[in-house]
């Protein structure tokens, strides 16, 4: 029993990150709201179908303009696993993620977004850094006009 040797009696084993943040820890900002993203198949599909395209060399974005008078602008992540593996591709979506975060008040508030990530990315921001990320989604976005 070795989890019994490791917590004494009448105490809770906790992960450490359930215990509260580590001290000299940075400062960790708010996710992606759930009303600024698309986790729907439905959604996916309607803004393929029915939006507008431009491309770069590591990304694809798909937009929409939803029929809604107002509304928060939403991200859809397609990361095929041509890609990577699930770690490298759940890494590249969080980054994604926290570049959409950044420019969410730059862009129209009514569009539903798809942003494709296609094979080399992740390698390729690996090799040229956090600013070089930055510049491929601010040409695709820019591309696009929103």
């Amino acid at each position: 029993m070795a989890f019994a040797r490791a917590c004494p009696r009448g105490q809770v084993a906790r992960s450490s990150s359930a215990v509260g943040p580590r001290v000299g820890s940075t400062f960790r900002r708010e996710p992606v709201q759930r009303r600024n993203r698309l986790t729907r198949s439905r959604d996916f599909d309607h803004v393929y179908r029915r939006g507008r395209s431009v491309s770069t060399r590591f990304l694809t974005l798909y937009w929409f303009d939803r029929d809604e008078p107002a509304g928060d602008p939403r991200l859809g992540l397609a990361v095929p696993r041509e890609v990577g593996n699930a770690v490298v591709r759940n890494k590249i979506k969080r980054q994604l993620r926290e570049l959409f975060r950044d420019r969410i008040e730059r862009v129209a508030s009514t569009h539903d977004y798809v942003l494709r990530v296609r094979a080399g990315l992740p390698e390729a921001a690996e090799a040229n850094g956090h600013a070089w990320l930055v510049e491929r989604v601010d040409e695709v976005f820019g591309k696009a006009g929103t």
